[in-house]
């Protein structure tokens, strides 16, 4: 298999994924593209408009509809059991508010790959997505579905949540399909690691039904900063481009200010424009 072919690797973190929106725009913007491209969770569901090539679409969505209670809301969440609404966000808005171009999304020849964490097993499965529809936004939506605020999402025969319960960050994925000159998006910035946390009992509770997802949960800091540990290991040797924050975010994962959302957004802009040449210097190398 080829082993030179270049992907674009996209983290989640919910609303910290505005910086990967301006990431993912001045790209577009500056006709930067790559072979392959792969998002877990809010890197799924932002990122998937890398492929439809709709420069500026997420910030737009997130700054109009953030504050929309059928979007993100605690009523949300009760009202449908997901914080998230799943038809508002996988239906109501890409096909009637601020149209998903499916066209453009299934004719760009960039293979997108999302993944999502199978609930019997706790480990990450992934998907092809192809023509941007049906079966595709369902596995966006499963990339997305945080355990405890989101249904398990069921879809080719999978029950699945979060992608990032199980692979943060799917460099190691791509790698193994033969991508071995990646630019990696982060959301945190360098030197940031998990701490173990005290949500073991909360997990055992709400995941009673799914203990493989209980336990990937209580040992995903550990993966995580393994998970860390490589890609600053692959960014040192010259292997990797990484894009990250320089410094905290600032944010939590639910933000809804219209304007905290337009700032993270710009320094994912600033961050990519001062490496674009480096980026374009490291995907002409064989």
């Amino acid at each position: 298999m080829e082993s030179n072919r270049s992907a674009l690797i996209m983290e989640g973190g919910a609303m910290r994924g505005m910086f990967t929106c301006g990431v993912i725009d001045v790209l577009m913007e500056n006709h930067i593209d790559f072979d392959g491209a792969a998002g877990i969770s809010a890197g799924a569901v932002f990122g998937c408009n890398f492929k439809s090539r709709q420069i500026g679409r997420p910030i737009r969505y997130n700054k109009t509809f953030s504050r929309d209670p059928r979007y993100a809301s605690f009523r949300s969440l009760l009202k449908t059991g997901d914080y998230f609404g799943a038809k508002f966000c996988y239906e109501t808005l890409p096909f009637e508010l601020d149209i998903f171009d499916t066209k453009t999304f299934a004719e760009n020849p960039l293979a997108f790959y999302v993944g999502a964490t199978d609930v019997h097993t706790g480990k990450a499965v992934y998907h092809l997505c192809t023509d941007g529809k049906d079966t595709d936004l369902l596995w966006m939506r499963a990339s997305a579905s945080m355990p405890l605020l989101s249904h398990v999402v069921k879809v080719d025969g999978y029950e699945l949540l979060d992608g990032g319960i199980s692979d943060s960050v799917p460099y190691a994925y791509m790698e193994s399909l033969g991508y071995r000159r990646n630019v990696i998006v982060l959301t945190q910035p360098k030197g940031y690691r998990k701490d173990k946390g005290h949500g073991g009992l909360l997990f055992d509770l709400g995941l009673r039904k799914y203990p493989a997802v209980a336990k990937a949960m209580k040992e995903r800091y550990a993966m995580y900063n393994r998970q860390m540990d490589e890609i600053d290991a692959r960014q040192s040797r010259g292997e990797s481009i990484v894009i990250r924050p320089p410094q905290d975010l600032g944010i939590g994962r639910t933000e809804k200010d219209p304007e905290e959302l337009e700032r993270i957004y710009q320094i994912g802009r600033q961050e990519t424009e001062k490496k674009l040449s480096e980026i374009r210097a490291f995907l002409k190398e064989k």
